[in-house]
């Protein structure tokens, strides 16, 4: 599961050895990029990598590379939305057992625009596609961030926006070939069309 992209970039699954940079990677997100740092309720997988991602039989993290040195990821776990925080019809909607959900979804700013993200992602979207268990591919997103609802809304389609006073979340579905979505509406929609 290697693939190359243009400028030398390499987006593949992560190998122990990629770990270390992964972990930079994320936790530069945290205090950089969101400006809230590492918050252990949120991001307890960063800790464990190996253990979340790599060892769990349909979970998998994902690396961009250039040169040996991790600048972009993605990572897959079995894992619905939990309620609270997000609302429980969601939680009903996407279950644990049959839902892989995307985390981890970042690029290190000085590697952006280069299709890193899409190219990470489609790695992540056949990953879970070849898993017999799975039915639906779940995200939500921070709207706040930059560019991030305008890059999901190119590939996946939205099932609930949760935005209010206090929240800039977006929930988005990525409907999976030969699978039903969870939303009927969902069915043999593309993804970017709203």
């Amino acid at each position: 599961m290697i693939s190359t992209t243009a400028g030398g970039y390499r987006v593949q699954l992560a190998g122990r050895h990629h770990l270390d940079g992964a972990r930079s990677v994320m936790l530069d997100t945290f205090y950089h990029v969101f400006g809230y740092g590492y918050r252990p309720e949120w991001h307890f997988d960063v800790i464990d990598l190996d253990g979340t991602y790599l060892r769990p039989e349909r979970h998998a993290l994902f690396v961009a590379t250039l040169d040996e040195q991790v600048v972009g990821t993605t990572a897959v776990r079995a894992a619905g939305p939990k309620s609270p925080p997000h609302p429980g019809f969601l939680a009903e909607r996407y279950p644990d057992a049959t839902t892989a959900q995307l985390f981890r979804v970042y690029v290190h700013p000085g590697h952006r625009r280069r299709g890193l993200a899409r190219a990470l992602v489609d790695l992540a979207v056949a990953f879970v596609a070849g898993q017999p268990g799975y039915r639906r591919l779940y995200l939500h997103t921070d709207t706040g961030v930059p560019g991030a609802e305008s890059f999901w809304r190119s590939v996946a389609v939205p099932v609930h926006d949760a935005r209010d006073d206090t929240c800039r979340t977006v929930h988005f579905e990525i409907p999976l070939p030969g699978r039903t979505p969870a939303v009927p509406a969902l069915a043999g929609r593309a993804p970017g069309r709203s």
